[in-house]
């Protein structure tokens, strides 16, 4: 079986009620979960969640919820990793064995099932560990300052002479989704590991959603982008 799990908390504090937000008319939540039935490749799609709310909301939209997450596993301290494995613990004591899992974060409304079906493609011949969905820095960050007591810190002056074609590519997780197979989620090592091969997302496919200043940026997008 290949499940997606949507890691839906309550409590979130930089915005209030994010997971469940109106965004557009409809909480956020439901466009992702839209999405991943859209994509017909999930024979389950579960919503970990400690609130009653957000349960009632996600069932609403046609994600399953079959349990409460605990408040152990509730904080904002807790990784992403931690409540998976908790998810696929309480699978296993049913007997229903998993082959991949999709964590895909209820505020990934840039997700397409494209995107989902495509992705796919990588975990399911085994050959990679995690799938991550990534993007490529705009810029390059060889020629990255910092600010110290207001005033600007050069990290390496003779690169801010060099043309940017002579720089590398970098890539950065685009905080949407990640397909890993159940044992690498298990596994000790990281998402970023050398099993591990990227989904590269177009610039304005995604929005890490933390701020309000993120959630306007992502309104204004996705209201006036005709490819949504």
């Amino acid at each position: 079986m290949n499940i997606a799990i949507v890691p839906a908390r309550a409590g979130s504090k930089r915005i209030k009620n994010k997971n469940i937000k109106n965004f557009l008319g409809k909480p956020i939540i439901s466009y992702v979960i839209k999405e991943a039935i859209k994509s017909k490749i999930f024979d389950d799609i579960i919503v970990s969640t400690n609130s009653d709310k957000i349960k009632k909301i996600a069932k609403n939209c046609g994600a399953k919820v079959y349990f409460k997450r605990p408040k152990n596993l509730s904080t904002d301290k807790v990784t992403t990793q931690k409540v998976i494995i908790h998810c696929l613990e309480w699978l296993k004591k049913k007997n229903i064995l998993i082959n991949n899992v999709c964590c895909i974060y209820p505020t990934a409304i840039f997700t397409q099932a494209s995107d989902l079906k495509k992705s796919f493609n990588f975990i399911k011949n085994n050959k990679y560990s995690f799938v991550i969905a990534s993007q490529k820095y705009s810029t390059q960050i060889e020629r990255a300052f910092t600010i110290v007591n207001n005033k600007i810190l050069q990290v390496d002056k003779k690169k801010f002479l060099i043309n940017s074609h002579n720089f590398k590519d970098f890539y950065y997780d685009a905080g949407q989704f990640y397909w890993g197979t159940v044992n690498s989620w298990y596994s000790k090592n990281t998402l970023l590991n050398n099993n591990s091969i990227i989904y590269e997302l177009k610039k304005y496919q995604s929005i890490d959603i933390n701020t309000h200043d993120d959630w306007k940026l992502a309104l204004k997008l996705y209201k006036f982008n005709k490819n949504f």
